[in-house]
């Protein structure tokens, strides 16, 4: 066995208190080289039958790593990756013998470039997530919820620093997204988008200058939205009827009719409500501190911004919610969200409300709509031209961060109940993300210019 099959060996992905095993695929297609001729060894010295064998963990070899998780990613997993780790440790163990007057420091160091084969190195490094936002809304609760969990699930535990570029409702930070190459940031730069960042695209916005397939999706969070109404607006409504509320004149701090702000503002026209955007605010943080100094009568957050910003409000008693958006179920119906199970959703208030229909064009350009901008809303991505390796580092640094142990209850307070998706998976939302029917399109073009004038043709 020579030397030149030792780079070929992946062994562990370091990471600070969550050590994960390299997954199995990966593993078997880079330790081929070394599983026969170890195999060999180890059946004449009596290890025979060992995907069977519950005690294996007491007999095999010191490993050639410092620390070693003996945990598993399940019982239907546990017998064959433990093989394939084993046997790779023997053949490790065989190497070390073969070489003549190679000094064990050498040996040292070879093991160590096996833990780090094919993962970025990012010691000493500061990685920056740039926010196309202001630090007020739900986009900067999302980056700032991931930011430290991230760092510590990176290789060498970079520091992780948020940087805020607002303008055009995101879109001035995804254009200058668009224009940065991996090999200027070599793994140290990542673009959390929103909702905000993708309608603009699906409409074919004139100002947008990015290309959602040139960069690489490394996570994909769902989230929830919530309306929510002054105390003596919300106490108008009879029951989940709106009617009451067509005779108000609503103020609403809008990023832009474009946005992911279109998806409040044909809801509450469907409702019938008299609703006047203010275009032209950062975040929906600017929107949700319009409506708390009284410049505002009606405004909608994304659930992490809610959970964080509206809350107080309402338990302060100056505001009310009026209905979230809903989710999706898997049949693909609109159910309650599960972060607000005793909230209503608009579809039920649009059933409760004369005049408002869940059928037909409009309700279809809005569903469509709803499911583009929320099921997938905020995602991370790499730069165009990330190499492999960056994509699988930052898509297993995601997965740590999600087997974390405590990540269900600490992301429920700050994030909400949704999804957090990554491989296949989110590139499979980042699809739906960026695609609606022809038809709804068709519908949101010709309403954003017969209502907001808005020309994107």
């Amino acid at each position: 066995m020579g030397s030149a099959h030792f780079s070929h060996l992946k062994w562990l992905t370091p990471m600070t208190g969550s050590m994960q095993w390299v997954r199995e695929k990966r593993m078997k297609s880079r330790v081929t080289a070394l599983i026969a001729p170890a195999e060999s060894r180890m059946t004449h010295a009596g290890w025979i039958g060992i995907d069977n064998a519950p005690g294996i963990a007491e007999r095999a070899p010191s490993p050639p790593v410092a620390a070693v998780q003996t945990s598993w990613p399940g019982p239907t997993e546990t017998n064959s990756a433990f093989r394939i780790l084993t046997l790779a440790r023997y053949a490790l163990m065989s190497l070390r013998s073969s070489i003549s007057g190679c000094s064990a420091a050498a040996v040292v160091a070879l093991s160590t470039s096996v833990a780090a084969a094919g993962m970025l190195d990012l010691s000493g490094e500061t990685v920056e997530w740039v926010i196309p936002f202001s630090e007020t809304g739900g986009s900067a609760k999302w980056a700032n919820f991931y930011a430290p969990l991230l760092s510590e699930a990176l290789p060498g535990n970079p520091t992780v620093v948020v940087k805020f570029m607002p303008g055009a409702g995101s879109t001035k930070g995804a254009n200058w997204f668009a224009e940065q190459d991996y090999s200027d940031s070599n793994g140290a730069l990542i673009f959390g988008s929103s909702g905000s960042t993708q309608f603009p695209y699906l409409l074919g916005d004139p100002r947008v200058r990015y290309e959602y397939r040139d960069w690489h999706v490394v996570l994909a969070s769902g989230t929830g939205g919530v309306a929510y109404l002054p105390p003596d607006l919300a106490g108008m409504m009879s029951g989940l009827d709106a009617s009451a509320l067509r005779g108000t004149d609503f103020i609403y701090g809008s990023q832009g009719a474009t946005r992911l702000d279109l998806v409040p503002l044909l809801a509450w026209e469907m409702l019938g409500l008299n609703v006047e955007p203010v275009f032209g605010i950062k975040g929906r943080g600017d929107g949700r501190l319009m409506f708390e100094r009284g410049e505002a009568n009606i405004d909608y957050q994304t659930s992490s911004a809610y959970l964080s910003g509206v809350v107080p409000l309402v338990e302060s008693g100056t505001a009310v919610p009026m209905m979230s958006w809903g989710a999706l179920d898997a049949g693909g119906n609109i159910v309650r969200d599960p972060t607000f199970p005793d909230m209503p959703t608009f579809k039920e208030v649009c059933e409760a409300t004369d005049g408002c229909e869940t059928s037909g064009e409009k309700w279809d350009a809005w569903k469509a709509f709803f499911i583009a901008g929320f099921p997938a809303q905020k995602m991370v991505f790499l730069p165009n031209g990330a190499s492999e390796d960056a994509i699988a580092t930052y898509t297993e640094a995601f997965d740590a961060v999600k087997a974390r142990p405590d990540f269900a209850e600490i992301s429920a307070k700050r994030l909400g109940k949704y999804p957090q998706i990554t491989g296949e998976g989110a590139a499979a939302a980042l699809n739906s993300a960026t695609g609606v029917p022809d038809g709804a399109k068709a519908f949101v073009v010709n309403w954003l210019q017969e209502r907001y004038g808005v020309s994107l043709n």
